[in-house]
């Protein structure tokens, strides 16, 4: 029996809940140190490690996004979707198959999170930065 996206979109609903504990701000934690000499410690590693959790966590839900929304264009066929979309749908579709049963999730999230990760699926949006190095 086929179930769809719906194990994926559990998985991309635990990282988004994930996130808005990860968000909690990392100063509000802060204690006092040196017998009390500095009463505000900026806690700036430990936020910066939560920020890493969450960029991480927020290209796996990308992942998880784009390949929902890649099937749903498949199955809107012979519809087609705008011009720059096709452009990313080319790059979804060249890693990962249109799901016309169940198979396991893990390497394509993992694939389309490299995507993401790696500014292939930014490089088609026209708000994309061109690289100073030229």
């Amino acid at each position: 029996m086929n179930s769809g996206f719906m194990i994926a979109h559990v998985t991309a609903a635990a990282l988004a809940s994930e996130n808005k504990t990860l968000a909690h701000p990392a100063s509000v934690d802060s204690l006092p140190t040196s017998a009390n000499q500095e009463d505000h410690v900026s806690m700036a590693t430990f936020a910066a490690r939560k920020l890493a959790d969450i960029a991480s966590n927020t290209a796996y839900i990308l992942g998880i996004e784009l390949l929902a929304a890649a099937q749903g264009v498949d199955l809107r066929a012979p519809h087609a979707t705008s011009p720059a979309l096709q452009k990313v749908m080319a790059s979804v579709r060249n890693e990962v198959p249109h799901y016309d049963l169940d198979r396991y999730f893990a390497p394509d999230i993992a694939a389309m999170t490299e995507l993401v990760q790696n500014g292939a699926i930014a490089a088609h949006s026209p708000f994309a930065f061109e690289s100073e190095a030229h």
